[in-house]
């Protein structure tokens, strides 16, 4: 699986930083190490072959609330120390999320932004999200794609969607592309244990996976310890859980974190 010189970043440069905030995205290098990817991988494949009939890897949401395992890899020192240099020392995480594409008949992930969805349940909205390749992640099989510096116009209502055939895309809605222009968009290759950054007002999608190799993702969402969580409202019917990952809290205890669990 792993051919090319590995090397591990723990820190983003002031380029990159700037790059960031500019451009609402950023293409990183790798954060965990050879065998740290390799573990991820293999417990992937067993989280997969135990999804109940019916269920797409594509809807592996929140995991980590039912498998302490992953928190390992969130909360990860390398990992916190780059999320600190993208958005300062005090650190929630928000939430996680596998996307794993099969091979021939992944589904799409409509464009949209983030914000859109989560608006309601967080003030401010600052969400950056950690995109780590557990595979390959290709052209060829769907990688994500993004439209640099759609963070700066922030469409984020739902009204500014339309419905799309949930058959066929992760999500059943899609940001209108009279919105935006899709031919600026850029391709976010990355190779084995390699990630990239979005801001949440970031426009961003990707393809179906039509080729034969599978594309799986683990998306590590946090925000700074000043952003208020509104508990009355859920996640799909479900109470949604936040954790004080580095520093103190920020919102004067608006906030209830969870206790990290043992992994």
């Amino acid at each position: 699986m792993i051919q090319d010189t590995w090397e591990v970043t723990s820190h983003a440069t002031s380029k990159q930083v700037t790059l960031y905030r500019e451009s609402g995205y950023l293409k990183f290098g790798r954060i965990f190490t050879a065998d740290e990817i390799r573990a991820l991988a293999e417990h992937v494949d067993q989280m997969i072959a135990a999804l109940p009939a019916g269920k797409r890897p594509e809807e592996m949401d929140v995991p980590h609330f039912n498998d302490p395992w992953l928190f390992r890899y969130l909360i990860h020192p390398r990992v916190l120390d780059v999320i600190a240099d993208l958005i300062g020392p005090d650190i929630v995480l928000w939430s996680s999320h596998f996307i794993a594409k099969p091979a021939g008949d992944g589904k799409a992930v409509p464009w949209h932004t983030d914000g859109a969805y989560w608006g309601k349940r967080l003030k401010p909205m600052k969400v950056i999200t950690l995109w780590l390749a557990v595979d390959p992640s290709t052209i060829e099989n769907g990688c994500m794609r993004v439209i640099p510096g759609s963070h700066h116009r922030v469409a984020a209502e739902m009204d500014a969607y339309e419905a799309v055939d949930p058959t066929r895309n992760v999500f059943n809605a899609r940001l209108k592309p009279e919105l935006f222009d899709e031919k600026t968009a850029v391709d976010l290759e990355l190779k084995v244990g390699e990630c990239h950054f979005h801001d949440a007002w970031t426009i961003h999608g990707s393809n179906p996976n039509v080729s034969p190799n599978r594309r799986c993702g683990y998306t590590m969402r946090y925000m700074p310890a000043d952003v208020v969580h509104h508990e009355n409202a859920t996640d799909r019917g479900r109470s949604h859980r936040i954790y004080l990952a580095r520093g103190e809290d920020r919102t004067g205890g608006a906030n209830r974190y969870s206790p990290i669990p043992d992994f």
